[in-house]
């Protein structure tokens, strides 16, 4: 990469008028559009493709001040756009957290919490807080209350695992306050032992309300850490090529409180992601009165290419919403819910937003869908209208048809991958194999975008999604989907791209390569269109660009993009380990995990030894060895 000096016979000319800022070259460039499909080399000037086509395309626009990279024959994409991502609360938090996204070992995951216990200073905690689940383990298992207790005897250890439950220590339990005379709040449950004292583990019975609770007891960032936490964590979404988020705002996230970090950003020129946001009424009972004062205050449309407001949601009201926690059975909506909702959706059209709508299973898309039907017969709903459903793992047939015919959209979510063996056990195989119905969506003609619903389940790594959608596997390996319900490689790109694009209006300016649109592209570590199944969940990116400037860089691009300032604070999580763990897979690490995957297996074989796992199968208890290969 170079400034000033030529890159494979492409010359910079002296008198251009409009250089570009920056051309790419040498790729194989999917454009995602139609009307060009594929190119070699783009030109970006002034933060927009002004020539898509090949080098003697982009020459025209490469003066003395242009950078040329040269992407040596690799993959170039449009930048992707999760259309269903908690973004602000992430990166508020990210530096707090300690993250297990891409762990393959219970033991490794325990020796990073028994590290950061020690570096972590009197008064703050140690957090697990989503992007894993026990089925990625070796050991396929949760860690125990007494694992959490010995690798931090001192420090609160809150581990939350996916909709379902959170793992406590002991020290956290005395921070938190609970004792035998904590009551059990509606929904949640804290289990206890024989003699009514808390054990550390919480349950969502469904709702997982107990465990963001919880979890917002602990401390947080100073307003100046939360930007600098902000900044860190878009340079991670950054790394695997997301140039776009639509924020699905989300409980404990307050408008416009904790919107500062973002706002500042966008106002300093120092946002890499480009955020649309939604407004999520707090608190039960007075949703009505907190959208009318937002309705007040911004509009959907406001801001700029970088934050702007994109409509209410994911909640509207509290009482319609259901729970995704599928180790527990589905809820039943009550009369008032639909009240509730018809209020807030009536206010919300009449002021021209749109909104979009958490819905898990098929009952309550139903229930909703009879409001908007309601509304719509009194004129309420115009066409045009931007709205959704998120989530849809149940819905039937019949709703999306409902759904198409009002005009609606669905964004669907890679919980499924995370999620799906706790779905198989209550529902089945069979009903697995369609949730969601992501082709009968699609055959439908509703547009359909991609997302993963990070943080506090899935992990943020968007090639774990697009690997879901294309494979239909769990992050077990366990194959949920049918080929008749997966999709082919461009077409989950597309709904990683353009479709969040239609999904905020902005079809017309991302979504693809093409010029007059933003210049938002990766360069990728590996192919997606020709990589084995197995390996597109280990695609990076080596090089991200968004509006023409280069947000994040590695490989053989090392240090283009601009630097972070350091981490603050110096004994967060991220510091020591980073974010998502990468999976080398090769060479001395490749020997090392061979290594630890045999100390797993001794530990694992002694930890079912105590718990006397062995001791009812007689073939078992004795001198045979249930890890025994020849066995």
């Amino acid at each position: 990469m170079s400034s000033t000096m030529p890159v494979g016979g492409v010359r910079p000319h002296e008198g251009v008028r409009s250089p570009a800022q920056l051309v790419v070259r040498n790729g194989r460039i999917h454009t995602g559009d139609p009307a060009r499909p594929t190119a070699s080399a783009v030109a970006i000037t002034d933060g927009v493709f002004t020539a898509v086509g090949d080098d003697a395309t982009v020459a025209p626009r490469i003066g003395p001040g242009t950078r040329v990279v040269d992407a040596l024959g690799r993959r170039v994409i449009p930048g992707l756009n999760d259309s269903h991502l908690h973004v602000i609360r992430g990166g508020l938090n990210y530096l707090l957290e300690l993250r297990w996204d891409g762990v393959r070992s219970l033991r490794t995951a325990l020796r990073m919490l028994r590290e950061q216990a020690e570096r972590t200073p009197k008064g703050q905690w140690v957090r697990v807080v989503g992007g894993w689940t026990g089925e990625q383990f070796a050991e396929k298992r949760l860690p125990t209350v007494a694992e959490l207790n010995a690798a931090a005897p001192d420090t609160p250890v809150f581990v939350l695992h996916l909709y379902q439950s959170a793992i406590l220590n002991r020290a956290a339990l005395e921070a938190v306050g609970f004792t035998r005379d904590t009551p059990n709040p509606p929904g949640g449950e804290i289990v206890r032992d024989f003699a009514g004292n808390p054990t550390g583990v919480l349950l969502a019975a469904p709702a997982a309300g107990l465990l963001y609770s919880t979890l917002a007891k602990g401390p947080i960032l100073g307003a100046e850490d939360q930007l600098g936490s902000t900044r860190h964590y878009l340079r991670e979404l950054n790394r695997f090529g997301i140039t776009s988020a639509i924020d699905a705002a989300g409980g404990f996230q307050n408008f416009p409180d904790n919107y500062a970090a973002v706002t500042e950003l966008a106002e300093r020129g120092e946002l890499t992601v480009r955020i649309a946001y939604h407004l999520f009424p707090q608190t039960a009972g007075q949703e009505v009165d907190d959208l009318r004062r937002w309705i007040g205050m911004v509009k959907p449309g406001d801001g700029d290419e970088w934050l702007r407001c994109n409509g209410a949601g994911e909640n509207l009201a509290w009482s319609p919403a259901d729970f995704e926690n599928f180790a527990e059975p589905r809820p039943e909506l009550t009369a008032r819910a639909s009240a509730d909702l018809e209020a807030a959706a009536r206010l919300l059209l009449d002021n021209g937003w749109g909104f979009r709508l958490h819905a898990t299973y098929d009952e309550t898309i139903r229930q909703d869908l009879d409001v908007f039907e309601k509304i719509a017969a009194d004129g309420g709903f115009p066409a045009g209208t931007r709205w959704l459903f998120d989530h849809a793992e149940t819905v039937s047939q019949e709703s999306l048809d409902r759904i198409k015919a009002l005009g609606g959209a669905i964004s669907v979510q890679n919980r499924m991958m995370f999620q799906g063996k706790a779905f198989v056990e209550r529902y089945g195989a069979e009903r697995a194999a369609t949730a969601p119905p992501i082709r009968a969506m699609r055959e439908t003609g509703l547009l359909v975008a991609a997302g993963t619903d990070a943080t506090r389940v899935s992990s943020y790594n968007p090639w774990l999604s697009l690997s879901w959608l294309v494979t239909g596997r769990t992050i077990g390996d366990t194959l949920l989907y049918p080929a008749e319900n997966r999709v082919d490689r461009a077409t989950a790109l597309e709904m990683y791209t353009r479709a969040g694009a239609e999904l905020t209006g902005e079809a017309d300016v991302k979504g693809t390569i093409t010029e007059g649109k933003y210049g938002d592209l990766v360069v990728l570590s590996a192919d997606f269109f020709s990589v084995a199944d197995e390996d597109i969940d280990r695609i990076e990116a080596l090089l991200t660009v968004a509006g023409g400037k280069v947000v994040y860089a590695a490989g053989d691009y090392e240090g283009a993009a601009a630097p972070l300032p350091e981490i603050s604070p110096a004994w967060s999580p991220v510091a020591r380990f980073g974010g998502f763990v990468r999976d080398e897979r090769s060479g001395a690490r490749q020997a090392r995990a061979f290594v630890e995957a045999a100390a797993e297996s001794e530990e694992q074989r002694d930890w079912r030894e105590r718990r006397g796992d062995f001791d009812h199968v007689p073939q078992l208890s004795g001198a045979l060895d249930p890890l025994d290969g020849c066995f």
